[in-house]
């Protein structure tokens, strides 16, 4: 779900701290990918119709979550970005309540989903299809397998994906963390990308939050914008009610923290919810339950490389996939690595260290500065200027 009103908040009182770059941008840089949120993505988007229906292989098991994947990351390997999927692991139990009034959500999208179809209402099913979806442990696998014949490397999270994200940027293993959640940010993510595997035909750039940005903008320390993403409403805890994004600001600003606010706050007004664990749920976003960066293979389920044999068994003939497509897809992988290898000889592979991006404009500048300098020293020695 990510914290309500969050972009909203940023794009109003810290416009700099969000820019939008076209995916080329970022060539070069690898990125940790929240898996989960990505295959929501890619279930929603890729179906062949207004009716609602997913792709399906012959014995009618959803495919649209391979289809996006294998694609979606084809693009972004073809723009030079080394993409490391991270995938959820056991959920905190504190979300245990978010996930029960989720899955209360879908049972009533799908009755709504029923009356449409039977009402043969094509904008109804398009609503509701979408609130039905959910990525269940067999997608995770299947995509995860189909990651490793590719050669693309995943990991698995201890528990919460965008916190695993955000460990591995704010450690410098990746450039940034990319997710559609906001509570990347509120995990420390210093660089958050959205819309990084949306479709191409949307056409859309790159969402880049900048944290330290954001901060300075909203006036706030790390602490207290954890405070201000717990009131405005998180996975973890409710919130209060008559307190949105905005009043948590000032409030926070106001008073520092959650614990000065309730000692000032008329809390008849503002009601705060029973057994409201916002310490717990702020402890969950400074200490999450992650792999420690440095124990994390950037090239994990990834050593072999592509298998084109593998990956041509898996597609073609356990989920039916077209020969022709399959055969194109596989030979862009093969070419994307070979270009990659043939332009990083004094570098490692495509998905080693990555790459660092020079301003060519920067580093001319700078000769230039030299340059300028050298001669001013010449002429500070002659005793007269050069003419």
């Amino acid at each position: 779900m990510g914290i309500k009103g969050l972009t909203r908040l940023i794009s109003d009182n810290a416009p700099e701290a969000i820019t939008y770059k076209k995916i080329g941008a970022y060539q070069g840089r690898r990125i940790a990918i929240d898996a989960s949120m990505s295959i929501y993505q890619f279930m929603i988007a890729v179906r062949p119709g207004m009716d609602g229906m997913m792709l399906t292989d012959a014995s009618g098991a959803e495919t649209s979550h391979l289809v996006g994947l294998l694609y979606r990351t084809i693009r972004l390997m073809m723009m030079g970005i080394k993409p490391l999927y991270v995938f959820d692991g056991k959920p905190p139990e504190m979300k245990s309540e978010e996930l029960v009034k989720r899955r209360e959500a879908r049972a009533k999208a799908e009755a709504e989903l029923l009356k449409a179809t039977k009402a043969d209402d094509a904008e109804a099913i398009e609503k509701f299809s979408k609130r039905t979806l959910r990525v269940t442990k067999e997608h995770m696998a299947e995509c995860q397998r189909l990651l490793t014949l590719m050669g693309v490397p995943w990991i698995e999270a201890p528990s919460e994906a965008e916190a695993q994200c955000a460990a591995l940027a704010k450690a410098g293993k990746v450039f940034a963390a990319g997710s559609e959640d906001t509570d990347t940010l509120t995990f420390g993510s210093p660089i958050l990308l959205r819309n990084l595997t949306a479709s191409a035909a949307r056409k859309l750039d790159i969402m880049e939050l900048d944290l330290e940005r954001a901060l300075q903008g909203l006036g706030l320390t790390m602490a207290q914008f954890i405070d201000v993403c717990i009131l405005c409403g998180c996975d973890y805890c409710d919130s209060i009610r008559g307190i949105g994004p905005v009043r948590a600001l000032q409030f926070i600003k106001q008073y520092g923290s959650i614990e000065g606010m309730l000692e000032k706050i008329d809390t008849t007004k503002y009601v705060v919810p029973d057994n409201w664990n916002f310490a717990v749920a702020r402890r969950l976003f400074t200490d999450p339950d992650v792999m420690p960066a440095d124990q994390v293979d950037l090239k994990a389920n990834a050593e072999a490389g592509l298998d084109e044999t593998g990956l041509m068994q898996y597609l073609v003939e356990e989920k039916g996939f077209d020969t022709v497509r399959i055969s194109r897809a596989v030979q862009k992988i093969k070419d994307i690595r070979k270009k990659a290898k043939g332009s990083q000889t004094h570098l490692d592979s495509f998905f080693g260290r990555p790459t660092v991006i020079v301003n060519q404009n920067r580093k001319r500048k700078a000769i230039a500065d030299a340059k300028a300098k050298r001669a001013g020293k010449k002429r500070k020695g002659n005793g007269k200027p050069r003419r």
